[in-house]
């Protein structure tokens, strides 16, 4: 199995980074590993912490339409260049925790993608050069208020509350070119969703080569590669599963907004 890197808070409220080990235990690092941390004395038993979303980004920046079966189901043809768009970082939570189903839509849908991490600064670097700034790969939820977006005629509402991009349960440095990603609701044995990760339009490599031209990228920002065909409703009481091969699972039930 490959070595999981989390992001923990142990019962004093203090967070870590760590590794996760097949017994549950976390072994401690001195900073993120994508900032060189390295491994400490300090050992967390599995009752003694609680697993936070992978990492803490400076900014979310999202693919549009990045599978061509997608862009078909959302009316439209794939984009000639990414299409990017951000989501703010108060959208992140991690695996098991709720997403908030907010009072102003009347329409919420399930987004299951792969995450990129960035390992160190990126500005305006060619596709060869963006493949070593990745550091790793994790599981997304890019949760959009599909009405809002539509009334909206663009996206920071429809992408942009607090919930909405669920993250997580952990990183892995590499993942297959040809792993597969599945959504699942609730107790259905039947993916709602369910395609290779090479079927994407834009590599990511050219994904964060393209978004190195606009912004600078920073270590732990997080890119979201965009969703394959089969994005649909949630309701509350509904609970969501995207699994991506080689990674695991992310998991999240919903509920009404507070």
């Amino acid at each position: 199995m490959a070595q999981r890197y989390v992001r923990v808070q142990n019962t004093e409220g203090i967070i870590y980074y760590g590794l996760l080990h097949l017994d549950l235990n976390v072994e401690v690092l001195d900073a993120p590993p994508w900032m060189q941390g390295q491994p400490t004395n300090l050992i967390l038993q599995p009752d003694s912490y609680q697993i936070l979303a992978p990492c803490s980004p400076s900014k979310i920046i999202a693919v549009g339409k990045n599978y061509a079966e997608h862009a078909a189901e959302m009316g439209s043809k794939v984009p000639e260049e990414p299409l990017i768009f951000l989501k703010p970082p108060t959208c992140v939570i991690p695996s098991e925790a709720e997403i908030q189903y907010p009072q102003a839509t009347q329409h919420v849908d399930y987004e299951g993608e792969l995450a990129l991490i960035i390992g160190e600064s990126a500005t305006k670097c060619t596709p060869a050069a963006a493949q070593n700034k990745i550091w790793g790969y994790t599981i997304a939820n890019d949760v959009t208020a599909r009405d809002l977006q539509k009334r909206d005629r663009q996206w920071t509402r429809a992408k942009g509350f607090d919930t909405f991009c669920p993250l997580g349960p952990w990183i892995v440095r590499e993942v297959s070119p040809g792993a597969r990603l599945q959504t699942f609701l609730n107790d259905d044995a039947t993916p709602v969703q369910s395609a290779c990760i090479d079927q994407m339009v834009f590599s990511p490599e050219t994904v964060v080569s393209y978004i190195s031209q606009v912004m600078t990228l920073l270590p732990g920002d997080v890119i979201l590669t965009g969703t394959p065909l089969g994005v649909g409703p949630l309701n509350c009481g509904d609970r969501i599963r995207v699994e991506i091969e080689g990674i695991g699972r992310l998991e999240n039930t919903v509920a009404a907004s507070k």
